[in-house]
């Protein structure tokens, strides 16, 4: 049965030594929000406060099918908030958002992403769960849109449905299922991973001209690792992408967490410029959910699993991407679990959503200090330098199997 990956599960990292590459020491990192609702995004807005978007728990509303988790559903409620963090405290600037969730207010879907424009206005990407065919029974809902939002009167207007897009359009051809999960602010226009539909999007800030504009490949791998064992017969994963940033060049980049059964040293770094035409700019990763670029030009990754999510642990990593492609480990575990976002601040420092799936758990933190060590930027070496890690997230997109798609 074809189902797109709606899940993602975070595990654990644990960094061995092979072929001499040595293990990074881990930075230490301070909590400066608690108690969060599924964190997701997080943006510095034109206050210089910090916004974080909480998924929320879902809630006692109608429901629709959950795509991963067999026989089970996703329920409604406006659970889903946006937080700001400022002068040491936290407070919900924006409330009854919509969510979607399993009964125990994991495996959610709601606010995922939030960006500002050149005037402050604030734009939110609302996820879904499931095909969108089914959204009509969960009533009048925002979820699968992209909003904009007034935290002074609490309220918001939708900009565009990416989730009847995918419905009408379905452009990569596979299982229809929409989770809008990041944007950015390009001028005039919007752009926004789908990660059900495997897509990029871009849309006027006025809602005109919603389009597709890349398609993330699907990729076959030989010799997949299941939890029933490997394999070798060859196996077609989804692509999964999670975040996309604007690089220095110009051009859109693309994280990737992939599919089913989430191979380790497999998911990408795309590169996507005026061409349209998606390429590998770095690869060897496992299950990265966001990225950001510095002032000097150099690519963070967000690694949440660094082995394959199904196998169970908590801890992901921060990995610094230099221009000339060396790598090096920022923060890996030590308190570092099932991260779904980062960004850096105006002071230099690294903020991360932590514990992104769990109602009361999550967190942002900072990383005051990055004792690292270089990494070989082949993909062999960061293979061998992750392979003994491991993760678990929430988040939606496409896979093959119901009992792959774990969020």
């Amino acid at each position: 049965m074809k189902l797109k990956q709606f899940g993602i599960t975070f595990l654990s990292v644990c960094i061995a030594t092979f072929s001499g590459i040595k293990a990074a020491e881990a930075a230490s990192f301070s909590v400066i929000a608690d108690g969060l609702n599924s964190p997701r995004g997080l943006t510095f807005g034109p206050d210089n406060s910090l916004y974080v978007t909480e998924a929320g728990t879902g809630g006692n509303g109608a429901c629709v099918p959950s795509p991963s988790a067999a026989g089970q559903s996703l329920c409604y409620g406006t659970t889903g908030a946006v937080t700001k963090i400022a002068n040491g405290t936290q407070q919900r600037v924006l409330t009854g958002l919509p969510s979607l969730a399993l009964p125990d207010g994991t495996d959610t879907a709601g606010p995922h992403d939030i960006k500002f424009d050149a005037s402050g206005k604030p734009y939110i990407a609302v996820g879904y769960a499931s095909n969108p065919i089914f959204r009509s029974t969960l009533g009048n809902t925002d979820l699968g849109k992209i909003i904009t939002a007034n935290f002074n009167t609490n309220s918001w207007t939708s900009v565009a449905d990416l989730a009847n897009y995918e419905l009408a359009n379905n452009p990569d051809g596979g299982d229809v299922i929409s989770n809008p999960f990041s944007l950015l602010l390009d001028g005039n226009k919007i752009v926004a991973v789908d990660t059900g539909a495997n897509e990029l999007l871009s849309v006027g800030t006025d809602g005109s001209n919603l389009k597709a504009i890349a398609t993330i490949p699907r990729q076959t791998i030989t010799n997949p690792v299941f939890p029933t064992g490997p394999s070798s017969s060859p196996f077609e994963i989804q692509a999964v992408p999670t975040n996309v940033v604007k690089g220095p060049d110009g051009a859109y980049y693309i994280s990737q967490l992939t599919g089913f059964p989430f191979p380790e040293g497999e998911a990408k770094i795309y590169r996507i410029g005026s061409d349209g035409q998606p390429t590998v700019y770095a690869d060897g990763f496992t299950q990265l959910t966001d990225l950001t670029f510095d002032p000097e030009g150099n690519l963070y990754a967000l690694q949440y699993a660094n082995q394959s999510l199904w196998k169970g642990n908590l801890d992901g990593s921060v990995i610094k991407i230099a221009k000339d492609g060396t790598r090096t480990t920022i923060l890996n575990g030590n308190g570092l679990e099932s991260p779904t976002a980062l960004t850096i601040g105006a002071d230099g420092d690294i903020y991360v959503t932590n514990r992104g799936d769990g109602p009361g758990q999550g967190q942002v933190i900072k990383i005051e200090n990055s004792k690292s060590v270089p990494e070989s930027t082949s993909t062999f070496s960061l293979l061998a330098f992750l392979s003994t890690a491991s993760v678990t997230l929430l988040l939606k997109a496409k896979t093959k199997r119901l009992n792959t798609n774990s969020l």
